[in-house]
């Protein structure tokens, strides 16, 4: 996701508990990717958290600890939740439900200022990872925060080719999450790198209520 925001504009920092470990991170995707001018640096969470908008990609389990952990780093800003409670049971991946939910929802309640915003759960790691490619899909947006979802829907459509759809509240975070163990089902099943597309909707209906 870093390299991905990088890849169009965005200035990036990526954060670990080890710093090193971050900062071995993007001197290999600067190896990687040394003929692209990529905007990217590493450091300890609390730095990357200082950032004006924050993105929790960590495992599941740690997503509420690592936001609360960061405290008042995350109060009024906008904290994208992209991770997804599943477990592997046999050749396949089984949704889990967090005692709220949902992660994002978890992630809300250790930050309660914050700005929370479950997106991106649906998109492959390795097109991600791909940017010499563009990404194709829709992103399905839960948040409580409604002074969130505009500036939310902006930055995720700054990623060309990606439409975000604003699917409520954050009582609809936990089948959006959910619905990725189906998507790593069919990339299994059919070899592929599935993403979601939601047909029906009008391309130039921004979801705004008719008068």
């Amino acid at each position: 996701m870093a390299l991905r925001f990088a890849s169009v504009g965005f200035d990036v920092v990526i954060g670990s508990r080890r710093p090193e470990h971050a900062q071995a991170v993007v001197a290999e995707l600067h190896e990687r990717h040394g003929d692209r001018d990529l905007s990217l640096g590493g450091g300890a969470n609390p730095v990357a958290a200082d950032a004006d908008v924050v993105v929790i990609a960590t495992p599941w389990n740690s997503a509420a600890p690592t936001a609360a952990s960061l405290g008042a780093l995350l109060d009024d800003k906008l904290v994208f939740c992209m991770a997804n409670a599943l477990a592997r049971v046999g050749s396949e991946f089984h949704a889990l439900y967090p005692p709220r939910g949902s992660v994002a929802a978890d992630v809300q309640a250790a930050v309660p200022s914050a700005h929370v915003v479950a997106a991106f759960q649906h998109l492959p790691a390795r097109e991600l990872a791909a940017i010499e490619r563009p990404l194709q899909g829709d992103v399905l947006v839960c948040t409580d925060r409604l002074d969130a979802l505009t500036e939310a829907i902006d930055i995720i459509e700054r990623i060309p080719n990606l439409r975000a759809l604003d699917c409520g509240s954050l009582a609809n975070a936990g089948p959006v999450e959910a619905f990725t163990a189906v998507l790593l089902q069919l990339n299994a099943r059919y070899r592929s790198r599935t993403s979601v597309l939601i047909t029906g909707i009008d391309p130039d209906d921004d979801g705004t209520a008719p008068a």
